[in-house]
């Protein structure tokens, strides 16, 4: 592991520090930048997220896809955590919390409008960041391709209407527009852009070349994470420090969340005696969201002082910070999965 790897951790809670110090110094600018959207997705995000994704796209061997269908056990893992798990058990900690434990420090209105925007965050399973947590694992890029492409595709037709269930509405509103944009995007435009990179490199089987281009592009990768980080928080900064206690009690159910679905998908991924480069990505989109799709949905249905758009944004808040700690983890136990590396 280099330099930024190793100590990425404390790259990354530095940048949180760095983030919030200079939204509060200069929140004006970095208003400017927040205002740099079209269709809820902020373009500089898009870029930096791009910046991340881009390496891992390179390293994909699409000759090497058609292999996923022998060992469909991970895939399958995912889509049940993902669609028949993860919203309700989000909703259920929502209402937990917010209508039992913290019902004497919210009022119920805004009580609700946490829930509503849990519930989002629940039903948005993760399409970027997940190549950063599958490379950090060292997953398969190619068996997480086809991990992220099949959620992409059942999400166009499954959102609306399990977060119309759990919401208990049937008129939400999905902005397409920021779905089908985000896809392209952080899949597609990047996907297309590792295939050609790919070609010219490696078209005569010159792997060394390809090496090294990859190990140019890996420095540049975090940095794009670190960049990201820093906005995301210097955009909420002034939410942060003004409500502490409320960033709190939301963080609270989303991080039980977080750690109590990953353990259970890590648990069923090791009885089912998946692969490590397999079970760490499967479980690692099960665990994170798509949290741009989340916050677009939350705003347009209650919104942008609501505290369903609140809730959506502690997502985004606690989600690299938990998504690292569980990397972390992941490769700390890889022993865990030693015997079933050949099957």
């Amino acid at each position: 592991m280099g330099l930024f790897e190793r100590f990425l951790s404390m790259w990354v809670g530095l940048a949180i520090i760095g983030g919030i110090i200079a939204g509060s110094i200069a929140p004006s600018l970095f208003e400017s930048v927040a205002a740099l959207e079209y269709a809820h997705v902020n373009l500089v995000i898009a870029a930096l997220i791009w910046l991340m994704i881009y390496p891992m796209m390179v390293q994909i061997d699409f000759a090497s896809i058609k292999d996923v269908s022998k060992n469909p056990r991970g895939l399958i893992l995912t889509l049940v955590v993902n669609w028949l798990i993860k919203p309700f058990t989000m909703a259920f900690l929502g209402w937990l919390f917010f209508k039992g434990f913290f019902a004497d420090f919210v009022d119920p209105k805004t009580a609700d409008e946490y829930i509503a925007g849990m519930i989002l965050l629940g039903v948005a399973p993760c399409t970027a960041m997940v190549f950063v947590w599958s490379q950090l694992t060292k997953g398969d890029a190619n068996y997480t391709l086809v991990q992220v492409s099949v959620n992409d595709v059942i999400m166009i037709f499954a959102f609306a209407p399990i977060a119309g269930l759990l919401l208990g509405v049937t008129d939400i509103v999905v902005p397409w527009d920021t779905l089908l944009l985000s896809v392209v995007l952080y899949v597609v435009i990047p996907l297309i852009a590792g295939l050609f990179t790919r070609r010219i490199l490696d078209g005569k089987g010159n792997a060394q070349r390809l090496t090294r281009f990859l190990a140019l592009m890996k420095p540049w990768s975090i940095l794009g994470l670190l960049a990201t980080v820093v906005l995301l928080f210097a955009f909420q900064a002034e939410t942060i420090l003004a409500k502490p206690q409320v960033i709190v009690l939301i963080a609270i159910p989303l991080l039980i969340q977080t750690y109590g679905i990953f353990a259970l998908t890590y648990f069923i991924a090791r009885r089912m005696r998946l692969r490590h480069n397999i079970a760490a990505p499967a479980c690692l989109i099960g665990t994170s969201n798509f949290f741009e799709l989340a916050v677009a949905v939350a705003i347009s249905l209650f919104g942008l002082n609501s505290g369903a758009a609140l809730a959506t944004v502690v997502g985004v808040l606690v989600e690299v910070p938990v998504m690292l700690s569980l990397v972390w983890f992941a490769n700390r136990t890889r022993h865990w999965f030693t015997p079933y590396e050949n099957k």
